[in-house]
């Protein structure tokens, strides 16, 4: 791939002013069809239309004016868009758009494996399944009772109560009577249209969590995302942001490694497949089976045998997809030597004029799909003379054409620096192995020679000057994205600006965790010590005036403006870049085996030392909000010991600022993974805000998980509810995060709660032996305060029988207290990837006499002969599913792997058990917010 720095894609015409960009495409639509005279014959929207006059570049009718533009075509697309919103309940949406926290809310429908009814369940359906990364999420066949035809009208609202689950609260307001626009079970919405509308319909961040699951999927992802009601089309460069791959690099000379990296920013050669009036071939199964290695077939791109009896596409002519081959590393995988891109072009280039120059502009090479190539096409392509592009021609000819296509062919050749290699015939008696490996021959033969290599990056400049919308180019997102480049282009080495810009998280800092530390064991010691109670308050007063002695530097401010900005979306935005602004300018990280190659592959387990990280902590916004808590801290000590007058604070206001990107999705760290410790003052602090801005919502139910890391834990909570909780990243963030969700008003009674506060232990927890000493007793004293402040706990194991003996310790501890929550214990499949489903829940081995980590936590309690079996202990009742196997997560072999469809089944019966039982009051007793400080504070 070429270097950061330089990118291989030629000159461009030049950038059209936005003011211009509406009329740039809709006479891009129309610009081949000049060529054809006075009496042109067009075709759009699927419909014909037949133009008296030349239209030109400048200007329209004979007025001067576009009323073709304006007046014609569009409002046949208009129309089309509008009813298919309309059809899937989506115009609600077109003014203030579906975000991604409305899609995350719990609901009636998140304990129900329903299948759609009606048109307007299937994005709900699709989101659903597509946060559960269901590989059936493209599917959308509905399952109607009774046929439309056949309900009667008296009867229409007993149907609605049987049918339709939505929560009120969702505000769908939708024509549930409509019953005779819905279509039949054999002709669902073509998934294609489904996709468009609900992109259309969402904001940035939505449009963004989409992208990222369908990338996780292996689905192709949406590039250019056609909107021909407003006149043009977007380029989606923001919703691709997020998506990191990892693939085997192999150098020409040396040693070869795995590479990660934004698919944003990497270069690679993209190859465009075309479709030109009419084809017998498919262009998207031609291309899945391009990228299928062996004999798999991967469905990455969409085609009309997945789904049988699709309707024909509505809205998503036009739409350009993307998607990658990325090397593996093993011979018999790699079908490719290098990371290589595909685009895909939803329909006839001749209707889709400016999305098939985009493609020309940025693809390595064309390949044009048809079956006839005639007056009309010669003219088309002849506009291309000038392109460097290399082209190749796969024909599917109508009988008695021959001689007319090789007429037109001959005279093509030399217009587009072309022979008769590239030219192509597959017909029906074609052998479509054979065919495929020339084609990726073609593909690797353009490879070795110098070709174009281009990032998406370099794709949105190139849309930019064709007149394309990028959706990054919106004012919120550019000024967040200039704050983030004020605080990273400081940042020359990590380690030094931590040192010189973060500077309470020194010395001083560390000190005071460790007396925090002293100080909440004694709460475990009998009578300790007045005295040493004293001398412990002491030094932490001494370490807290020394950090309180210090002003917040540059760069913190920086990050205080921007997420004290009063625009929710700025802010957002702000928080991504910084997210990926400080991913790139972090310190080499170190490479993973190739069993982990995607961002979302759990860690694989062993046993880990928290005192001695495995890997250096990368800088992350983690960072800068724990340089906030401790001010925060460092200062509300001082004004408890009056040392500081109340009215001289000066970050006060800190946790509001905190509990606002709670409440936006961001997860929030409650135990940093530097000191191990938790800011109890931070903490207790940023939930009294989070009390007072949800004001009658605020009953909580606390679900945290605890394992041994690589076991699948943070997968398995992003899985389940969406959340946003670092994986599968060897140099992640080793602390405790915690994320808010919430559940819609209308399903809250049912539920008992208003909100579930989800908590990812991460890497806390590292399975040290007992004879690790101050190591084991921070681990269990680390377990002992997740699993306190729970109502339920997900435990995450490896093996059935490796359960921690922090965990074991933590269960007598909590026992004492009596508080213990619900349990379920989590057995992930992290290695056998051909697991066809989930296995019977196994109760025996969890059921059997205590190993020796078990003996030894109890003996460390002082219980002895008196410790007790697991299932006496807690929870193992065999009546109430406590007891889960998880298959493996992928299908395949990553990079290149889907994730499982028996993953993700089973990930969801997981979450139905767990709401069900919160539901049953099977979670001892849920807390509101008021109740979890008291605990905090307590624990």
């Amino acid at each position: 791939m070429a270097s950061p720095g330089h990118s291989d894609l030629g000159e461009v015409a030049p950038e059209i002013k936005a003011s211009e960009r509406r009329t740039a495409v809709a006479i891009a639509d129309l610009e081949w069809r000049e060529m054809e005279g006075d009496d042109c014959e067009f075709r759009y929207g699927g419909r014909n239309y037949r133009i008296w006059q030349q239209i030109g570049l400048g200007r329209g009718g004979v007025d001067g004016t576009n009323e073709a533009q304006d007046n014609d075509f569009p409002t046949v697309e208009r129309s089309r868009l509008q009813e298919m919103l309309s059809l899937l309940g989506l115009e609600t949406y077109q003014v203030q758009k579906l975000s991604l926290q409305d899609s995350l809310q719990i609901s009636f429908d998140s304990m129900k494996n329903w299948a759609p009814q009606v048109p307007k369940d299937l994005p709900w359906n699709f989101l659903r399944k597509l946060q559960a990364l269901n590989a059936d999420a493209r599917n959308t066949t509905m399952v109607l009772d009774v046929l439309p035809d056949a309900r009667p009208v008296e009867k229409e609202s007993q149907m609605e109560e049987e049918i339709i689950y939505w929560d009120p609260a969702d505000d769908l307001a939708a024509d549930i009577y409509s019953f005779s626009e819905l279509p039949t079970p054999d002709t669902p919405v073509n998934p294609l249209d489904l996709l468009c509308a609900l992109l259309l319909s969402s904001d940035s961040f939505l449009q963004q969590e989409i992208a990222l699951k369908m990338a996780l999927c292996q689905f192709a992802l949406p590039l250019v995302l056609p909107d021909s009601e407003n006149h043009y089309h977007t380029f989606l460069l923001w919703a691709m942001r997020g998506i990191v791959r990892t693939w085997w690099s192999q150098p020409p000379r040396g040693m070869g490694s795995f590479r990660e990296d934004s698919v944003v920013l990497s270069r690679a050669p993209a190859f465009a497949f075309v479709r030109m009036d009419v084809s017998s071939n498919s262009k998207s199964q031609l291309l899945n089976a391009v990228l299928s290695p062996g004999h798999r077939q991967w469905d990455c791109f969409w085609h009309r045998d997945l789904n049988l009896g699709t309707n024909a596409r509505e809205i998503s002519d036009g739409l350009v997809e993307i998607s990658w081959f990325f090397p593996s590393g093993r011979e018999d995988l790699d079908i490719f030597p290098e990371p290589v891109a595909f685009l895909n072009l939803r329909g006839d280039i001749g209707s889709h004029w400016l999305q098939f120059k985009l493609l020309t502009e940025i693809s390595s090479a064309v390949f044009i799909l048809t079956d006839n190539i005639s007056k009309k096409e010669y003219k088309l392509l002849y506009s291309m003379k000038e392109s460097t592009t290399k082209y190749y021609f796969i024909l599917s000819p109508y009988r008695g054409k021959r001689n007319t296509n090789l007429r037109f062919l001959n005279k093509l050749i030399p217009v587009l620096k072309i022979d008769h290699s590239h030219v192509l015939v597959k017909v029906s008696s074609t052998d479509s192995d054979s065919f495929v490996k020339r084609i990726r021959a073609i593909v690797g033969n353009v490879l070795r020679a110098p070709c174009r290599r281009v990032s998406v990056e370099d794709m949105a400049h190139a849309a930019r000057k064709l007149g394309l919308k990028v959706d990054e180019d919106c004012e919120e997102c550019q000024k967040a994205k200039d704050r983030m480049e004020r605080i990273t282009r400081k940042i020359k080495d990590s380690d030094a600006y931590r040192r010189d810009e973060l500077r309470l998280q020194g010395d001083p800092w560390r000190k005071a965790a460790q007396v925090e530390k002293e100080f909440c064991q004694l709460q475990w010691a009998v009578d300790p010590p007045e005295k040493h109670r004293a001398e412990l308050r002491r030094r932490l007063l001494e370490l807290r005036m020394q950090q309180n002695g210090h002003d917040p530097s540059s760069g913190v401010q920086e990050f205080i403006s921007g997420i004290s900005s009063p625009s929710l979306s700025e802010k957002q935005y702000f928080l991504r870049w910084m997210e990926w602004g400080l991913a790139r300018v972090a310190q080499p990280r170190l490479r993973q085996p190739p069993e982990t190659l995607l961002t979302l592959r759990p860690k694989h387990g062993g046993t880990t030392d928290v005192g001695e990280p495995l890997w250096p902590e990368p800088l992350g916004v983690e960072h800068f909000l724990r340089e906030m808590g401790q001010f925060y801290e460092a200062e509300s000590c001082l004004v408890e010991a009056g040392r500081l007058p109340a009215g001289q604070r000066r970050f006060a206001h800190f946790p509001g600022l905190a509990s606002e990107l709670l409440l936006t999705g961001l997860p929030l760290e409650l135990i940093d993974g530097s000191t191990l410790s938790m800011p109890v003052r931070w903490v207790t602090g940023l939930l009294k805000e989070l009390h007072v801005r949800l004001e009658r919502r605020s009953r909580l139910v606390v679900l945290s998980t605890v394992g041994v890391p690589g076991t699948g834990k943070s997968t398995l909570l992003n899985t389940m509810f969406g959340l946003r909780f670092a994986t599968g990243k060897s140099c992640g963030p080793r602390g405790a995060f915690m994320q808010l969700i919430t559940v819609a008003e209308g399903f809250s009674q049912d539920l008992g709660c208003d909100h579930i506060l989800v908590i990812d232990s991460g890497g806390l927890i590292g399975g040290a032996l007992t004879s690790a000493g101050d190591r084991f007793e921070l681990e269990a004293s680390l377990a002992t305060l997740l699993m306190g402040l729970s109502n339920v706990t997900v435990i995450s194991l490896a093996e059935t029988k490796d359960i921690p003996a922090a965990i074991l310790h933590a269960f007598l501890r909590l026992e004492k207290t009596g508080h213990m929550p619900n349990y379920q214990f989590v057995y992930q499949n992290l290695h056998d990837v051909s697991v066809p489903g989930p296995r019977p829940r196994d109760k025996r081995q969890l059921l059997d006499p205590p190993g020796d980590l078990s003996r030894a936590a109890a003996q460390m309690e002082k219980q002895g002969d008196g410790f007790r079996a697991l299932a006496g202990l807690a929870f193992c009742d065999p009546e109430k599913q406590h007891i889960w196997h998880i298959p493996g997560l992928w299908h395949g072999a990553p990079p290149m792997a889907a994730v499982s469809l028996a993953y993700s089944e089973a990930i969801f019966e997981l979450k139905r058990c767990l709401l069900e039982n919160i539901r049953n009051g099977l979670s001892n007793q849920n807390k509101n917010i008021q109740q979890l400080i008291e605990l905090v504070r307590r624990l």
